[in-house]
């Protein structure tokens, strides 16, 4: 038990001492990128000073997997270097057990950065986002403009002047049907269509239908009025960034994607990372164990250079697959779990040649 102590509190030394760090690298590296806009705009320090206290949750989500790959790489190799280990090892202790519990922490600390990131992240960033495009590129004042939204694969079109989101009521609608081989089926025109939870119910309504004779004008069919069952969120979020959404908002938006027969691949990629990067946090932990105990000399130099090297290669990678996916290339699914299932199996075949 003493001797997990000790192992631990070296650990976790190192491991706040790296995060700090890493957390200071990526705020200032955003604050330089962005400074000259924030001189040139005239913004305040104050103003400066909470759009980098709003991105500080964006900076631990990203940098807590490589400051547990240094932490667990410095400590072990430190603990070589130093023939604690060789110790360690004469007592019966294997290298597994004897790092099993950083293993525990990372099994935890994976599932505590998934909700970190659902639950604070998301919010977070998007306040970040939102201020900082406010002082670099103020958003002038857009009047409404017409609404277009596709449903059912693209045999429902909706198109309105304007969507009132309060209210949850879309303006000057006209809703064209078509047939699975998208000839014309019906078209509606309504004065306004308000959302009651189950569909849009329609306002000084007409429904056309093709005859023998033309165009006949007729009162709307229920037949047509319960297939209107697209939510106010689809008009609401016209474009959603899945990177910068929940888990529930990505999902829901995915399937407006889907019932609209817009192209999702990107979308579900960018959904499947949210779930893949927190296990990084694993992966890295066994990528450390394997690296550790390569040399005796310069151990923070080599730890540091071994840890960022894997985090630019992990990265390299990651975007590779990312691309891949969206382009339709490989399923969306391999975008992110490739090059974490890769070093998985990277670390275990460094493991099997660890020194023990």
């Amino acid at each position: 038990m003493k001797l997990t102590f000790y192992m631990l509190r070296k650990f976790f030394a190192t491991f706040l001492g790296a995060l700090i760090f890493f957390v200071l690298i990526l705020s200032l590296t955003d604050l330089f990128m962005n400074i000259w806009d924030y001189i040139s705009k005239n913004v305040s320090s104050r103003y400066v000073g909470l759009i980098m206290l709003y991105y500080i949750p964006k900076t631990v989500w990203y940098s807590v997997p490589m400051a547990m790959l240094f932490a667990t790489a410095y400590m072990l190799s430190d603990l070589y270097a130093k023939n604690e280990l060789l110790a360690v090892f004469a007592s019966g202790i294997s290298l597994f057990r004897f790092v099993l519990p950083l293993m525990v922490i990372s099994v935890f600390m994976s599932l505590g950065l998934f909700f970190f990131e659902d639950k604070l992240v998301v919010k977070t960033y998007a306040r970040k986002m939102e201020m900082q495009e406010n002082v670099i590129q103020p958003k002038q004042q857009k009047n409404d403009r017409p609404i277009v939204v596709m449903s059912e694969g693209g045999k429902i079109v909706y198109k309105a002047t304007a969507f009132d989101g309060n209210n949850d009521r879309l303006y000057a609608v006209t809703i064209l049907f078509r047939n699975a081989d998208s000839s014309f089926d019906a078209l509606i025109s309504a004065e306004t269509a308000s959302w009651t939870d189950e569909h849009w119910e329609l306002r000084n309504s007409c429904l056309y239908k093709k005859s023998a004779s033309g165009y006949e004008a007729e009162d709307v069919d229920s037949e047509y009025l319960f297939r209107l069952t697209e939510t106010p969120d689809m008009f609401r979020n016209k474009e959603l960034s899945v990177e910068g959404a929940t888990v529930e908002e990505s999902r829901r938006y995915i399937t407006q994607l889907e019932r609209a027969g817009l192209p999702s691949a990107k979308a579900r990629a960018d959904y499947y990372k949210k779930y893949a990067f927190p296990f990084v946090v694993v992966v890295v932990v066994l990528l450390a164990i394997g690296l550790s105990g390569k040399t005796r000399k310069n151990v923070l130099l080599i730890s540091l250079s071994l840890s960022l090297a894997a985090v630019v290669v992990f990265y390299i990678m990651q975007m590779v697959t990312m691309l891949m996916a969206q382009f339709g290339a490989i399923p969306p699914v391999c975008g992110e779990w490739v090059p974490v299932l890769f070093f998985v199996f990277l670390s275990f075949i460094l493991l099997r040649y660890a020194r023990t």
